[in-house]
């Protein structure tokens, strides 16, 4: 228990016995168990409060950890999110640029139902079924009447 052989113990009982007397033997060997005991308690009493403390430091260290790791995931997160939008928005651009061109190409039936009807066509522009020279620059739409009326004037 504390490096005392059994032969050492049967000399401190014998001696213990020698000075406390038979009387008082039993009562101070209750006694020294008591504290024994209360000892005992004490120390596994340290012991589990210092176990307990190390679980709740581990406990802590594992929730910061998660939180890093849930914070790192929301980030990832918001920067695909900002990607996919960013994305969106170029697609939305293209297409919208694309309807634009495709309303400016000449024959385009939702370009000519939109135009006035008692806009005329300007001598020089492409019939209708023309195909366009080059695709890059489509033909920009024939002025009407009044346009030219103010350009004259302007001239």
């Amino acid at each position: 228990m504390f490096g005392i052989s059994t032969g050492e113990l049967l000399v401190l009982a014998l001696i213990a016995l020698i000075v406390l007397g038979p009387e008082r033997l039993p009562k101070a060997a209750r006694f020294a168990g008591l504290w024994v005991r209360r000892a005992r308690a004490q120390w596994y009493s340290v012991k589990s409060e210092l176990e307990r403390e190390l679980a709740a430091e581990e406990l802590k260290r594992s929730v910061q950890e998660a939180q890093r790791s849930i914070a790192d995931v929301g980030t990832q997160l918001r920067d695909a999110e900002q990607r996919a939008r960013t994305g969106l928005d170029a697609v939305r651009h293209g297409a919208d640029d694309l309807v634009a061109e495709a309303g400016r190409m000449p024959g385009n039936p939702a370009a000519e139902t939109t135009r006035e009807p008692e806009a005329t066509v300007a001598p020089d522009a492409l019939p209708s079924d023309a195909v366009a020279g080059d695709p890059t620059h489509p033909p920009v739409p024939a002025a009407t009447a009044d346009e030219e009326h103010a350009r004259d004037a302007a001239r």
